[in-house]
């Protein structure tokens, strides 16, 4: 048996009304394949926007009072570090300025000379 073209037809209903069921057949076909890609499409942006969002903060935990010493011992520590590097620094600098302007004053004596 060999199809030809009009093989498929209904020969009861007019051509046009053939052609409309199949339009709309279509146009079905069409809608639904268009609908599942929005799906795929939202819960694709959904996926992402899960990655992207910033997590929750977690519950901080009442300190107990060993903790609060503790962080009050490393604070003094810290900045009494920080006080002894400081004063090291300074008197670094003070000595650099001191040693460039004898340097200059002599420059300026054998520029006299």
């Amino acid at each position: 048996m060999s199809l030809t073209l009009g093989d498929k037809m209904d020969d009861d209903k007019p051509v046009l009304e053939q052609m409309a069921d199949a339009m709309s057949a279509v146009a079905t076909t069409t809608t639904e394949a268009a609908k599942t890609a929005v799906k795929k499409v939202r819960k694709a942006a959904k996926k992402v926007a899960k990655k992207v969002a910033p997590k929750k903060a977690k519950k901080t935990k009442k300190k107990t009072k060993t903790q609060t010493k503790k962080q009050t011992k490393k604070a003094a520590k810290k900045s009494a570090k920080s006080g002894k590097k400081s004063s090291k620094k300074t008197t670094k600098k003070v000595a650099k300025k001191a040693a460039k302007k004898a340097a200059k004053k002599t420059k300026k004596k054998k520029a006299k000379r």
